[in-house]
């Protein structure tokens, strides 16, 4: 059965930030989120214009190559920006997105510390490794899950997109199940949210707006000191959403950009 995406999205600058630096959009094809390296310049220009190019190629029915591709062209698109400004050197963004694939999977698409987690049976399981510091010393044996989630240095991550030629993104593919429910977030969630407390959220919200909006309320409740962005996408049939809808967009890539994209 051909598969599609139910998805929604919210995004909250938060009380400690003057500037949201999360970017995000949802489509029926697709869906990601990208949160702009805070301590570079134009964190919130990365995310949003490598949101909105990707989402300009409607990824629609691709295969992990034409992914990787895109995510590539993306990419380049920040070095574009560098080029004609050199003050934004050295901006960049993390990224996670989930895809439809040509042969009715989902693709995982992953660099940076944003997180993809997925409900099955209930049960929420993280399917991305965080690209930072902290995640290196716990795969070493250096320190606990436990620790790192409070560690100083969480933040600081070792993977990103900044324009640069290295850069790349890890591509996953899964088999898509209906009513598998994914979740796509910046750390503003999870350095402050407990999961368990999270995935409660999303097993009694049954509409993907209203689970992103309720997670979302329960990072800012939580004290939350960074920008915060939820994607909650449901894998239906392609007979249950408008298959030709637009992608929306959130956060920075609501606010930049705001033209709109024909093929998008």
């Amino acid at each position: 059965m051909p598969i599609r995406l139910r998805a929604g999205a919210v995004s909250d600058t938060g009380a400690h930030r003057a500037i949201n630096q999360d970017a995000a959009f949802a489509a029926p094809w697709g869906a990601a989120v990208a949160d702009g390296v805070g301590g570079g310049p134009a964190g919130d220009l990365a995310s949003a214009a490598f949101v909105h190019r990707l989402a300009a190629g409607r990824l629609d029915a691709i295969d992990a190559e034409h992914l990787a591709v895109s995510v590539r062209a993306a990419n380049w698109d920040l070095r574009a920006h560098v080029t004609r400004d050199p003050s934004l050197h050295g901006m960049a963004t993390t990224f996670t997105g989930i895809f439809v694939s040509m042969s009715g999977s989902l693709l995982l698409a992953h660099t940076g510390d944003s997180r993809a987690y997925l409900l099955r049976d209930g049960q929420l399981v993280q399917q991305t490794r965080d690209d930072s510091y902290v995640q290196a010393l716990v795969d070493r044996g250096m320190m606990t899950a436990e620790d790192a989630a409070s560690h100083p240095r969480r933040n600081l991550i070792t993977a990103s997109l900044s324009g640069a030629e290295r850069d790349a993104a890890t591509v996953v593919e899964y088999t898509a199940v209906p009513g598998d429910r994914w979740m796509l977030c910046s750390d503003g969630l999870t350095d402050y949210v407990p999961i368990a407390d999270v995935a409660e959220l999303l097993r009694h919200n049954k509409d993907p707006d209203s689970a992103a909006a309720a997670s979302v309320a329960l990072a800012l409740e939580a004290g939350t000191r960074d920008n915060v962005t939820v994607v909650v996408s449901d894998i239906v049939g392609d007979d249950e959403v408008d298959v030709a809808a637009h992608a929306r967009f959130y956060g920075a890539a609501a606010a930049r950009f705001t033209e709109g994209l024909e093929s998008a």
